[in-house]
């Protein structure tokens, strides 16, 4: 019998094409949309931000490894990187500056080859707990070799220097945000292609069953050591990008604050999907900026929104729009739009009675030096009248009342709309 050859024809994946050809010219128009000087900060950020949460969701969401010192990584490539862009300015060291972040990159590298090799030994609790040891270690250490960490003012630098190229010198922050946007384009096609690959597939199986993964003949511990470098060399990058936005790096980079946000954002925005960080970085700048701008508060709404994504949404709000999306896919969305509307305006009455209550306490604990009245929503409210405080708690009970027959009739409509759901794909797995 001859040998013949055989054709197959694979189809492209259009709908990735789409998405990555949407991320990308969402980089690019973003800074033509939004032009103030604090939106281009706030998209410098959240640049850098959703770097630095999908590298710690290669540890979280894909590992299964609870890491509670990962700002680790993005502060010592962020130290590495403006030493390095001093060596630049001092003519010690021939590199472009955008080049920069390469330099946080091999820097967050070479500290994950070191404390991987002690922290990936373990897994679970204990991986976590070492994480958390070795955060605090290194945070310690910026107060003790000032030499290198510049002690609490930290290191400075220009990313101003050597002739322009093609007209670029860095100095503007427009220039800059551009250079974060390539890197963060690339790195996050670099680390989904990661999670494609055999070893990011690998690491799924060891974060789901370890002992199946050690049964068959792999090392979970090289597999975990080999996925936290990868991810040590793109927080690395991001801290050095923080360095070129910021021209200057503290011990702040490396405090458990840090890690914490890090931590508390990728969960929020969904470790279970691949682009929930992304979310997650997003609402990690909107928060510590308008949020903290806003109110004094924002720690406490910070706190409180986390505990009910945790109760009622544990995959972030990724899992919500996946849920919406699927539901949209077999054209039931329509069913559910008037108890959505009802569920939304029932929790906005409640949470703007409770926000209320929380100003002005915090007004009469913190300001009251400047008198019984604040300012809410250009809305002026005297503390010490007590039927602002009876209005504020009789708008709450109303809005929780309200949100409690809301929540009711959606759970029965959407109970029914994932009835009729799983009644199609029975009716179209029968065709």
């Amino acid at each position: 019998m001859s040998s013949h050859t055989v054709y197959r024809f694979k189809p492209y994946n259009l709908g990735r094409w789409i998405v990555w050809t949407l991320f990308a010219l969402v980089l690019l128009v973003s800074p033509l949309l939004w032009t103030s000087s604090l939106s281009m900060t706030m998209l410098s950020q959240m640049g850098i931000g959703i770097i630095v949460c999908l590298s710690y969701n290669m540890l979280l969401g894909q590992g299964g490894m609870l890491s509670f010192g990962h700002a680790v990584y993005p502060g010592l490539g962020a130290f590495g990187a403006i030493h390095a862009l001093n060596f630049v300015a001092a003519g010690s060291l021939s590199i472009p500056v955008s080049l920069i972040p390469i330099v946080g990159g091999v820097s967050g590298l070479i500290v994950a080859v070191l404390l991987g090799a002690v922290t990936t030994k373990k897994s679970g609790t204990t991986f976590a707990m070492i994480t958390l040891g070795i955060g605090a270690l290194v945070f310690s250490m910026s107060l003790m070799l000032p030499e290198f960490f510049g002690g609490e003012g930290g290191i400075s630098s220009n990313r101003v220097i050597g002739e322009p190229v093609m007209g670029i010198t860095f100095g503007p922050q427009i220039q800059v945000y551009y250079l974060i946007a390539l890197y963060c384009f690339v790195s996050t096609v670099l680390m989904y292609a990661f999670t494609q690959t055999p070893l990011g597939r690998m690491l799924n199986a060891v974060r789901d069953n370890p002992e199946r993964v050690e049964f068959i003949g792999y090392d979970t511990q090289r597999v975990r050591y080999i996925s936290f470098m990868v991810a040590g060399f793109f927080a690395g990058i991001a801290g050095g990008l923080v360095a070129l936005n910021n021209e200057i790096v503290t011990a702040e980079v490396m405090s458990a604050e840090r890690s914490g946000a890090y931590l508390l954002f990728t969960f929020v925005g969904g470790a279970l999907f691949f682009f929930g960080p992304i979310i997650g970085a997003v609402l990690m700048v909107l928060a510590e900026v308008l949020l903290h701008e806003m109110t004094k508060a924002w720690l406490l709404y910070l706190g409180v929104g986390f505990l009910a994504m945790v109760m009622y949404a544990p995959g972030g709000f990724a899992s919500l729009l996946m849920m919406n999306m699927r539901v949209a896919a077999f054209g039931f969305m329509r069913r559910l739009w008037a108890v959505y509307l009802a569920l939304f305006s029932a929790a906005f009455t409640a949470l703007v009675g409770i926000s209320v209550m929380v100003e002005m306490v915090y007004h009469r604990k913190l300001n009251e030096a400047l008198g019984p009245t604040m300012t809410y929503w250009r809305a002026e409210i005297n503390t010490d009248s007590p039927m602002a405080w009876m209005g504020a708690g009789l708008l709450t009970l109303i809005g929780i009342g309200l949100f409690e027959v809301a929540r009711r009739r959606f759970v029965a409509r959407w109970s029914a709309v994932q009835d009729d759901i799983e009644a199609e794909l029975r009716r179209r797995s029968a065709l």
